[in-house]
C-alpha cells in the first residue's frame, strides 16, 4: 500500500511529513485492496460489529465502504454544529488547542458494538475522543481500524484496551 501513498514534506507546516491518500483513492485496484484487507483483518479478529463510526472527512471514505462490506450501519462523527438533529458531543485537547466531535443521539443503541474506522492513527487524540463519544452513548467500542499508522507518535497508548488494526505503518517521519 505504501507505493500508493504520496509523502509531502513540510505540509501543512514545517517539519511535518504529510501522508496523502488521494493517490491511493484514485486507483481503483489500490482502494479495493486496502478496504478488502481491512475487512479481512476485522473478520480474522472476529470483531463483533453492529455499526461502523468514522470521523470526517477521510474516515468517511473507508468507514462507509467497510460498513457496506460488513452489512452494518454507518455513523458519521462530525465537527461541532454540522449535524441537524439532537447530538451527543465530546470535547478533547489537541496539540494546538481544543476540538469537539458530535454524533446524533440516536445513532447507536445501548450495548451495540461499534467499530471505529479512520484513515490515519497519529497521536490518537481524535480516535480516543471517538471512543469516549461512542461509550458515552452506551455502546461498546469493539475495535479501531486505520489505513495508516504513524507508530512513532505512539497513538496506540491513548487507545489501551482496544483492538487496533492498521495496514501501513510509518515508524518515522521519513518518506
Amino acid at each position: 500500500m505504501k507505493e500508493f501513498i504520496r509523502s509531502i514534506p513540510n505540509h501543512p507546516k514545517q517539519g511535518i511529513m504529510f501522508r496523502d491518500i488521494t493517490t491511493l483513492l484514485k486507483e481503483p485496484k489500490a482502494l479495493k485492496k486496502a478496504t478488502d484487507e481491512l475487512v479481512k483483518q476485522i473478520k480474522k479478529k472476529k470483531l463483533k460489529v453492529d455499526k461502523v463510526a468514522s470521523m470526517e472527512a477521510r474516515g468517511f471514505i473507508f468507514g462507509s465502504i467497510i460498513a457496506h462490506a460488513l452489512g452494518v450501519g454507518f455513523i458519521p462523527l462530525r465537527k461541532k454544529g454540522k449535524l441537524p438533529a439532537k447530538t451527543l458531543s465530546h470535547e478533547y485537547t489537541l496539540e494546538y488547542g481544543q476540538d469537539c466531535i458530535e454524533m446524533h443521539e440516536d445513532a447507536v443503541k445501548k450495548g451495540e458494538n461499534v467499530l471505529i474506522v479512520d484513515d490515519l492513527l497519529a497521536t490518537g487524540g481524535t480516535a480516543e475522543a471517538a471512543c469516549k463519544l461512542i461509550e458515552k452513548a452506551g455502546a461498546k467500542v469493539t475495535g479501531l481500524a486505520f489505513l495508516i499508522e504513524l507508530s512513532f507518535l505512539k497513538g496506540r497508548t491513548k487507545l489501551n484496551g482496544h483492538e487496533i488494526i492498521s495496514l501501513v505503518d510509518y515508524k518515522d517521519e521519513k518518506p
